[in-house]
């Protein structure tokens, strides 16, 4: 397999990359043949997986528009992932110019292409960080520079947290990035759950298996599991809900029936 020159050499090209995959199904050019392998395996048990991926960077722009309208200008958007169209701070700066953005991913390929993305922008940088590893992204010196955790920042965990098994407790992860946060800061989060999927739990499980094959667990947590993830914040409404339906901008029924399946909300602190 010949190695693109977008792709640095550290990253072993024959393994699969959720973030690359999850960049196939966004129609995104930055992945490799074993990646669309995997995707076009999963989608054999779930073909409305881009549909699902879809709405999810579509209520992550709208809940940044939110928060920018509620007076944030400041966003650390962790599992950020590979850019695509739309990505935070250009959500961000056409609501709130001058807002500070900082992207973290542990994928080489995702941080790699944020760096590009973002050269010559003053207000935005990425760090090669882990989530489950709050005190090296809150220390890092990206953080640092452009985030003031004495003000309210927009903390996005969107499509990440059910790549995290509980036995790595990411309640805590997410736990100790929230005590960092102040008063008024947004917690954005996403989350895959087999609630809402147009098909029966055995046949997404399939999916479900796929990326379990490739070592990367997709965790379908429940509605209620997902909600723990809240603890501490006031629920923006309305609620923890399907993606389309948290302030849609059109007519939730006309979307594709797969676009429900998991749940995304906002909470803020108090």
């Amino acid at each position: 397999m010949e190695r693109p020159a977008w792709a640095p050499r550290s990253i072993d090209i024959s393994v699969p990359s959720v973030s690359r995959i999850y960049d196939f199904y966004l129609g995104g050019s930055h992945n490799f043949e074993v990646d669309r392998e995997a995707a076009r395996r999963a989608m054999e048990f779930m073909p409305g997986l881009p549909k699902i991926m879809q709405a999810n960077r579509a209520f992550m722009r709208r809940a940044v528009r939110f928060a920018a309208g509620e007076g944030i200008d400041q966003f650390l958007d962790i599992g950020s992932g590979i850019p695509t169209f739309g990505n935070v701070h250009e959500v961000a700066g056409r609501s709130r110019p001058g807002a500070r953005v900082v992207y973290v991913d542990h994928d080489p390929v995702a941080v790699a292409h944020s760096e590009a993305v973002l050269a010559g922008h003053d207000d935005a940088d990425v760090v090669a960080g882990d989530l489950l590893k709050p005190r090296e992204i809150l220390a890092s010196p990206q953080v640092e520079r452009l985030i003031d955790l004495n003000r309210p920042v927009a903390l996005l965990l969107v499509a990440i947290l059910h790549f995290v098994e509980d036995e790595d407790d990411p309640y805590a992860a997410v736990a100790e990035l929230s005590d960092a946060l102040a008063p008024g800061s947004l917690l954005v989060l996403t989350h895959a759950s087999y609630e809402g999927i147009p098909l029966p739990a055995e046949r997404a499980g399939g999916a479900v298996d796929v990326y379990k094959d490739i070592r990367n667990p997709l965790i379908m947590r429940s509605r209620e599991d997902i909600a723990r993830f809240f603890k501490g914040y006031d629920m923006v409404e309305p609620g923890l809900v399907p993606m389309p339906r948290w302030r849609p901008e059109g007519e939730p029924e006309e979307e594709d029936p797969y676009a429900f399946s998991g749940f995304a909300g906002v909470g803020r602190t108090a």
